[in-house]
């Protein structure tokens, strides 16, 4: 962390190289008799905590990353930033997801889902964005260069945040004491010479009208990658071709049919995006001002506008054509002891159309504005009012209209059977090709108010309330809504809810060595009705060089708006059919549904740990961790229903809407609240600070995941991400010179083990090796350069992997990447 306001605040508390290095575990151990504060101090928010604290002699651990190891270490995105930590497990969506990102990015915290850690910005939240009705926020709203540092919250925080903080919390702390003008270019390319990547961005900041204002602009252009030009990618094969099939076999003329072979597949690789693009444009604003000796007013703004494009092979059609409207040239072939089928599923790769592109539009506005009074009796009181609004509109350019598509196919039917390309003027002729429309959005409001301080015996404490009102909605293409695209089907959603709070926080110093924290909330559900959480914390200083720390905690997650109002919707999981032996194509069509009678999740966590400073520059953290997560929210896991089902288990049929005889035509996924989540580990930290080398080191080691009775630890898939057991960071920072900085880092991926089809598989372990050197010409220009990726490493092969055989959320599919950044101040 920079030099700021705590720094000057604690003047001898021990920050474990918190002050001085730029990411690290934050934590403080209690000072001796002759290290006392004086009572005048300013005191400081932390997160996790609504209490004002002289120290950050909080029992949570809580983790920092400043601006300057951002710049240092070319992340440009949040997305990036966050999903390098150890703490990432699962699956998350970012810029190598290609299939069904609509171009956001999220976190997910210890692998619990993105839905389950809230995102705070200056510790008010965020309204949730992405392309509509969405559960989480998209991370790409955020400018990296609005952030002077990021705090990481790990552990449950629903006892002062309320809902979404079960896994824990994410709060971005934005600029807002900034003078001068500041403007930044920076650029990246691959190894290979493609995903450019470029933007700008201009940071002023000025005395105006007795306060201070902070203005700033930022533009992004993310370049695209194509999967085939990587040579780790294997070309695809699916069953869906160009020319098209019959009943799953290929007609070679005079109906004549022969069966499907290797260099029939289609290799979807060739047009399908490793690397997404997008440009962000972002505009954003703080205003703070002393408006009288014990008022301050603090107003900010942000704005971001992102229009972002995945790209992936032509739609595989399936047509269900009606064997009696069909020529009987083309038909004879399938006839069996006389009798034709009623029905033949054609299949059709549609080159003829081109590649399937997904455009989103997103505007996202964010206004927050607050007063912060102080009394002569210490304590303090504040208000604030905070709005969030979501705009998008997203398209899919050459979908294929399905019932169209099969008239067409009636009355042309030498053309559609001859395997030649269709000529594309012919498809738009019938009316076979058409863009996809969709648009959605969210909206958020919330008034807050507080009042807090420290009684004369020290006990700090926190009271307030809370009123927010939460809305999205999401509508399809009239076409999609009517089943007649080749895509899946899917209907619109559009809801709303509100929720009252109220919540009570305290901190006692039992005595000199032993503190202990509190709190209660009560949300009140327009839709399903109250939740009470609590909070119990406490540390105890053994000595002046070791703390122990705990903390108790229960915590819930409200259903969101997708979640109780989503109209039913398409989705091609990657499954297997235990009936069918010969199953090509992985992708099977479930159908999602919502439920408006869901009832909230509970959860609880409980924490254990020790902070200990070895020696003058050189400390470490170990902290136990567990959380339990009851009435999950969850959609019965498809997979092992069609297993149960198969070994004859009638129950689990009609759980998923199948027959025991393998039909699958309505399969389903339904949301339920019978879901369950256990998961624990141990975080542990180390930290250096000496006079040229700076050292943080990090490791998350995982003991248990299981979700519904299903136990992921140190495992992966195509389906729910990965689950290494162990993952590390290492930073080492070289302060050569006065100007001069060299910063290593590294990313360790413990192997995991997988199935796929019965077949048993394990990735090796990786090590991501990454290298940066910064240099300050003079006081006011400053450039900065690195490679990521420095070895070039490809990420390990997936049997059943999302995308690329591989999942790119965990493994690096983008390779080597060169960085450069300047920086003049003026």
């Amino acid at each position: 962390m920079n030099l700021s306001k705590l720094n000057k605040a604690v003047k001898s508390a021990i920050f474990l190289g918190v002050a001085s290095t730029p990411f690290a575990t934050t934590q403080v151990l209690a000072q001796s008799p002759t290290q006392q504060i004086e009572k005048e101090v300013e005191r400081i928010q932390v997160t996790g905590s609504r209490i004002n604290r002289t120290d950050m002699e909080s029992s949570s651990p809580i983790t920092v990353i400043d601006s300057g190891f951002i710049a240092d270490s070319g992340f440009q995105s949040v997305e990036e930033i966050l999903n390098s930590q150890p703490i990432i497990a699962g699956m998350n969506i970012g810029s190598t997801t290609n299939n069904g990102s609509g171009g956001s990015a999220t976190v997910n915290l210890r692998g619990m889902g993105a839905q389950r850690t809230l995102v705070l910005l200056n510790g008010r939240r965020m309204v949730a964005s992405g392309t509509g009705a969405d559960a989480s926020v998209d991370l790409n709203t955020i400018p990296v260069a609005m952030i002077k540092n990021i705090e990481i919250l790990k552990d449950g925080a629903s006892a002062v945040y309320g809902s979404d903080a079960i896994a824990g919390v994410i709060n971005i702390i934005t600029k807002n004491d900034f003078e001068g003008t500041e403007m930044t270019v920076e650029g990246s390319i691959t190894g290979q010479g493609d995903g450019e990547t470029g933007g700008f961005n201009i940071l002023h900041g000025t005395e105006l009208a007795g306060g201070n204002l902070v203005v700033g602009l930022q533009y992004s252009d993310r370049g695209s990658i194509i999967q085939s030009d990587r040579d780790f990618v294997d070309a695809g094969a699916s069953s869906s071709i160009v020319g098209g099939s019959l009943g799953g076999q290929v007609h070679v003329g005079d109906g004549v049919y022969r069966d499907l072979e290797q260099d029939d597949l289609y290799d979807y690789t060739t047009d399908s995006y490793a690397q997404t693009p997008n440009t962000l444009t972002s505009v954003f604003s703080s205003f703070n001002k002393e408006i009288a000796g014990d008022t301050e007013l603090s107003v900010d703004f942000m704005y971001t506008r992102r229009e972002s494009k995945q790209q992936m092979a032509p739609q595989p059609a399936v047509i269900d054509l009606k064997t009696d409207q069909l020529d009987s040239k083309y038909t004879d072939h399938f006839r069996k002891d006389g009798v034709l089928p009623e029905e033949l599923e054609y299949r059709r790769r549609m080159t003829d159309a081109g590649p399937r592109i997904y455009e989103q539009e997103t505007d996202t506005y964010r206004a927050s504005a607050g007063l912060i009074g102080y009394l002569d009796n210490g304590a303090q009181w504040d208000i604030s009012a905070t709005y969030g609004r979501n705009d998008s509109k997203d398209r899919v350019h050459n979908s294929i209209h399905a019932g169209n598509m099969e008239q067409s196919i009636y009355n042309n039917q030498d053309l559609w059977f001859s395997r030649d390309e269709l000529d594309r003027a012919f498809l738009v002729s019938e009316d076979v090709i058409y863009t996809e429309e969709n648009k959605g959005g969210n909206e958020q409001f919330i008034l807050a108010a507080g009042y807090s301080g420290t009684t004369e015996s020290d006990i700090g404490y926190a009271m307030g309330v809370e009123s927010r009102y939460e809305s999205g909605y999401y509508t399809p293409d009239e076409i999609t809504q009517a089943g007649e695209s080749t895509a899946a089907q899917q209907d619109p959603t559009s809801g709303n809810y509100s929720v009252q709070s109220v919540y009570g926080e305290v901190a006692v110093p039992v005595t000199d060595a032993f503190n202990v924290e509190a709190a209660l909330r009560y949300d009140n559900y327009s839709t399903f009705g109250g939740a009470t959480t609590w909070k119990l914390g406490a540390t105890y200083q053994v000595t002046n060089e070791f703390m122990l720390r705990t903390v108790a905690a229960t915590g819930f997650r409200a259903p969101n708006v997708s979640e109780l109002y989503g109209g039913n919707s398409g989705s091609y999981d990657y499954l297997s059919n235990p009936w069918d032996d010969n199953q090509i194509d992985p992708q099977i069509l479930v159908n999602y549904t919502s439920d408006e009678n869901l009832k909230a999740e509970e959860s609880e966590s409980f924490t254990f740990g020790a902070v200990w400073e070895i020696k003058q520059g050189l400390s470490t953290t170990l902290d136990y961790w567990k959380f339990d997560v009851t009435n999950a929210i969850t959609r019965v896991n498809v997979q092992a229903a069609m297993n149960n089902c198969f070994e004859g288990d009638t129950a689990a049929c009609d759980v998923i809407n199948i027959t025991p005889e393998g039909d699958l035509r309505n399969l389903s996924s339904p949301l339920t609240n019978v879901g369950s989540l256990e998961t624990s580990g141990i975080d542990w930290n180390v930290t250096y600070v000496g006079d040229i080398f700076r050292v943080t080191f990090d490791t998350t080691y995982l003991i248990d995941y299981t979700e519904d009775g299903i136990d992921y630890t140190g495992r992966i898939d195509g389906n729910m991400g990965g689950f290494s057991e162990f993952r590390s960071n290492l930073n080492v920072q070289a302060n050569i010179t006065d100007d001069l900085s060299v910063l290593y880092t590294a990313q360790y991926i413990h192997g995991m083990e997988g199935e796929f089809y019965g077949d048993e598989f394990r990735t090796s372990s990786v090590t991501y090796h990454n290298i940066s050197a910064s240099y300050n010409i003079n006081d006011q220009w400053r450039v900065n350069g690195g490679i990521k990726n420095l070895l070039d490493q490809d990420p390990k092969s997936v049997l059943g992997g999302n995308d690329m055989g591989t999942v790119p959320s965990i493994y690096d599919v983008v390779g080597r990447t060169f960085f450069v950044s300047t920086s003049y101040k003026f």
